[in-house]
C-alpha cells in the first residue's frame, strides 16, 4: 500500500507540475480559478478519492484523500487545495455519514466527476466560529422548509452546486439543540450567490456571500435528522481540522525547500546566504519545527484511520501545524530579503496564504478553549 500511496502521490506532482503552475498565477491575479477546472480535477480521479465505489468514488482510504490536500499545499497552491478539500472531505463526507440514500446517489457521484461542486454554509456576519449563535432559520410549511438568512466567507460560494446550509429549526432551545442542515441546490428559488469577497490572501479561491430569502425545500433535503445538526457538525469537524493540520504541514515543508534552494544560490557579502550562521540556525529551527508537527500529523492520522482520533487532538493538530506554519512562512520570508515582498516571489504568496489557516476550521483561540475543557472537565 505505501508504494500504490507513493506512485498516487507522484501522479498528483506531476499533475500539478504540468496543469496547475503554469496557469496558477494567472487566476490568482483574475482572483478566481474557472469553473472547468473541478471538471478536469474529477477527470484526474483527485476528487472526492475515497468515496465507496458504490457511488462514484474510488473506494480508497483517508490517507489517499489526504495526500491529495498535502501535494496542493506543498506546491504553494493552497486556494486551489483548500477549495478541493471543502469539496472532497468536508461537503462529501457530510453526505456519505449522514444522508439518505437518495441523497447519496444524487450528489455523490457528481462530486466525484467535477459536475458537481459542494459548499459549506455555516459562517454568518455575527457568527463566525461561534456556530450555535447562528441566525438563519428554517420552518416547516407542510411538505416543506421555507429558508431566510444570509452566510459569509463560503468557499466555493460562486462554483457551487450544492450546498450544506446550517438552520436554526428550533429557535426555542440553544443553537446546539435546535440547528438542522439541509442540502439546497444552487439552482433552487429565493437562493442568491453574493458578491466574491476580496481578501488578503488565497485570492483564486472562491469566497462568497450567500442569501436565502423564502427558498423552499422538500423535507427530504433535511441532512442527517431535525434539531441534530450540531451533532453532524461535531462529528466531521476531527476530520476536517486534522485536514488542516496536514495541508499546513505540507506547506511548510514546501516552503523550506524552496528558501534552501533560494539561500544556497542567493549571495551577499560575497557569500552565499546559506553560509552565514544566522541562516544556518534558522533553518535548523524551522526543519525541527516541522517535523515536531509530521509526527503529531502523522499519528492523528493513524488513529483517524483507527476510528479512535478524539476532539481534542485533532484540535490540537490543528492549532499547532497552522502556527507552526505561519511561523515558518515567516521566518523563511526574512532570509529571501526585500525580495520576499514581492509578489514575483510564491514565498509572498506562502506568507499571505498561510494566515487564513489559523482562522478557519474554527478559530485557533476556539481551538485552545476545547482544549483546555478536555484537560480540565
Amino acid at each position: 500500500m505505501s508504494e500504490e500511496l507513493e506512485l498516487f502521490r507522484d501522479n498528483i506532482r506531476r499533475f500539478i507540475e504540468s496543469e496547475i503552475l503554469p496557469k496558477y498565477e494567472t487566476w490568482e491575479k483574475d482572483t478566481i480559478f474557472p469553473r472547468d477546472l473541478w471538471n478536469t480535477l474529477g477527470d484526474q480521479g483527485l476528487l472526492a478519492v475515497d468515496i465507496p465505489e458504490a457511488y462514484g468514488g474510488f473506494g480508497t482510504d483517508f490517507r489517499y484523500s489526504v495526500t491529495v490536500v498535502e501535494e496542493f499545499y506543498r506546491a504553494n497552491c493552497i486556494s486551489v487545495g483548500a477549495s478541493m478539500a471543502v469539496h472532497s472531505d468536508v461537503v462529501s463526507h457530510y453526505i456519505l455519514n449522514s444522508g439518505t440514500e437518495e441523497q447519496k446517489q444524487r450528489y455523490l457521484p457528481g462530486m466525484v466527476t467535477g459536475e458537481c461542486v459542494g459548499a459549506i454554509a455555516m459562517t454568518e456576519p455575527g457568527a463566525g466560529s461561534d456556530l450555535q449563535a447562528i441566525r438563519t432559520t428554517a420552518v416547516r410549511d407542510g411538505n416543506e422548509y421555507v429558508i431566510n438568512g444570509s452566510k459569509t466567507f463560503i468557499s466555493n460560494g460562486q462554483h457551487c452546486d450544492v450546498i450544506v446550509v446550517a438552520a436554526r429549526t428550533n429557535t426555542k432551545v440553544r443553537g446546539a439543540k435546535g440547528t438542522t442542515l439541509f442540502l439546497v441546490d444552487a439552482d433552487t428559488a429565493g437562493f442568491k450567490r453574493g458578491r466574491k469577497l476580496e481578501k488578503i490572501g488565497l485570492h483564486s479561491s472562491d469566497t462568497s456571500e450567500m442569501f436565502f430569502e423564502d427558498l423552499r425545500v422538500p423535507t427530504s433535503a433535511v441532512l442527517g435528522e431535525v434539531d441534530r445538526g450540531f451533532a453532524v457538525l461535531m462529528r466531521e469537524l476531527s476530520r476536517e481540522r486534522l485536514l488542516l493540520a496536514a495541508g499546513g504541514v505540507a506547506a511548510a515543508e514546501g516552503v523550506l525547500a524552496e528558501t534552501i534552494a533560494y539561500v544556497k544560490d542567493r549571495k551577499a557579502f560575497g557569500r552565499a546566504i546559506a553560509d552565514f550562521q544566522n541562516t544556518k540556525f534558522k533553518l535548523a529551527e524551522v526543519a525541527t519545527d516541522i517535523r515536531v508537527n509530521r509526527a503529531f500529523v502523522e499519528e492523528c492520522k493513524d488513529r483517524l484511520m483507527r476510528g479512535e482520533l478524539d476532539a481534542a487532538s485533532a484540535s490540537m493538530a490543528k492549532c499547532s501545524a497552522t502556527e507552526m506554519q505561519n511561523r515558518v512562512a515567516d521566518s523563511c520570508l526574512q532570509l529571501f530579503g526585500g525580495y520576499g515582498f514581492m509578489r514575483e516571489y510564491p514565498i509572498s504568496r506562502a506568507y499571505v496564504d498561510a494566515r487564513a489557516q489559523r482562522i478557519y476550521g474554527g478559530a485557533n483561540e476556539i481551538m485552545r478553549e476545547l482544549i483546555s475543557r478536555s484537560l480540565l472537565d
